[in-house]
């Protein structure tokens, strides 16, 4: 398991991709394993830097293990929360409309990974469970 604490910051984004993609290379990804886990990844992150805190600084948590083939990744974070989770999840969706965010990072999740869980409690923050297999066994969570 990986364990990796970082602050709410854009650069920050970057090393949880790389973190992900050096914790899969051990169940010799295809390229398309790869991209599509590591843009997963952003997605949640990125929504967490730009949603969470509205501006400040907090924490973000990710954590990667696998069973068999299929990795799991919890993406955390302490913010504000999500009051609606099943209407942020919708596409197009989207808070910060006038920075022109398009509302598709939960869509992109689910696209990519194959399950993604999103609990949410206002003023206490969120959280994304997502799972993936990779490499040719059949996932659990298919």
């Amino acid at each position: 398991m990986v364990h990796l604490e970082f602050n709410s910051e854009s650069e920050n984004e970057g090393i949880a991709r790389m973190v992900t993609a050096a914790y899969m290379m051990r169940f010799d990804p295809t390229m398309e394993e790869m991209s599509d886990v590591k843009t997963a990844v952003s997605e949640a992150v990125t929504n967490s830097i730009v949603h969470a805190y509205d501006d400040t600084n907090g924490k973000i948590i990710l954590d990667i293990s696998s069973q068999d083939e299929t990795i799991r990744i919890l993406v955390e974070d302490f913010g504000i929360g999500i009051e609606d989770v099943k209407k942020a999840m919708e596409p197009m969706y989207t808070t910060k409309a006038k920075e022109e965010r398009t509302g598709m990072g939960f869509s992109f999740m689910e696209a990519f990974m194959d399950k993604v869980e999103v609990t949410s409690t206002p003023g206490k923050g969120t959280k994304v469970l997502m799972f993936r297999k990779i490499g040719g066994i059949e996932s659990l969570y298919e």
